[in-house]
């Protein structure tokens, strides 16, 4: 016969197992959601580092960064807006390649312009001539031969860096002229702090040191980068409203680094002497 005393040490010990059993429980659930949530930041962490490293506006050998971009942002949606710009011009892109960099022509004292005739309007540009001689010398010469005409600027960052590249005639960010040209004015009194500032035209390179051949930057926002690109010109007062207006489009990932929605294609390239 059970007691009422031992009836109720039994229900109280019955009652502190059900305690111990939820609070079992609440610890589990616990260090399951503190998982899922260490999981989440570790890969934001990763997108994080990935679009602000130091080889973010490097020439693409590969697209792993975009996709990598892709698979950290998987929920991301493509940004689209109404493209601002015109139609191209008639014509082809010229498949061009040299060997080697081309001789010395231009003359260093002098001042040179180069302007962009693109479907979103002119981008003039004044060139850095006796601090960057071979990187001006080469688009002097790549200019002449037709080599930009009817090529797309195929990148567009609206993400920690501000930046549209272009350069490229194959469009696809590996493309190049053949040969490669020095780095030059890495020491430029426009840098900063680490900083090309907005009206900065910049070559891409591979993330080596003399890596520079066909593809550029153009800065149209204060944008944080190693002084490792080399910057050979700025861009006009009326250029950066073209670039503006070619970021406001936006880009086609939605995350920030991707094609431009804008369809921006340099119609021609002309470099001339003041």
């Amino acid at each position: 016969m059970v007691t009422q005393e031992q009836r109720k040490r039994q229900l109280a010990r019955e009652k502190f197992l059900r305690q111990q059993q939820r609070r079992t429980s609440a610890r589990r659930k616990a260090r399951v959601r503190n998982s899922v949530i260490a999981s989440v930041l570790g890969v934001i962490l990763v997108g994080s580092v990935a679009l602000y490293t130091t080889n973010a506006f490097k020439k693409d050998d590969d697209k792993s960064n975009a996709n990598a971009n892709a698979e950290a942002s998987p929920s991301a949606s493509p940004s689209k807006a109404p493209d601002p710009c015109e139609k191209a011009a008639a014509g082809s892109v010229k498949k061009l390649s040299w060997k080697k960099e081309p001789a010395m022509s231009i003359d260093k004292s002098a001042d040179y312009t180069m302007k962009l005739a693109t479907t979103c309007g002119d981008i003039d540009i004044a060139l850095k001539t006796s601090a960057a001689p071979h990187t001006v010398n080469s688009f002097d010469f790549l200019a002449g031969k037709g080599y930009f005409d009817h090529t797309k600027c195929h990148r567009l960052t609206t993400n920690g860096i501000y930046v549209l590249q272009c350069g490229d005639p194959t469009a696809s960010g590996s493309g190049g002229p053949g040969y490669t040209i020095p780095d030059e004015n890495l020491k430029d009194k426009s840098l900063k702090g680490n900083v090309y500032p907005a009206g900065t035209i910049a070559m891409a390179n591979t993330g080596q040191a003399h890596t520079g051949g066909s593809q550029f930057f153009l800065v149209y926002q204060d944008s944080q980068l190693p002084p490792s690109y080399t910057p050979f010109g700025t861009v006009s007062a009326s250029g950066m409203k073209v670039l503006k207006k070619i970021a406001a489009a936006g880009e086609n990932t939605g995350a920030g680094d991707g094609a431009p929605n804008a369809t921006v294609v340099i119609d021609k390239a002309t470099v001339v002497k003041s």
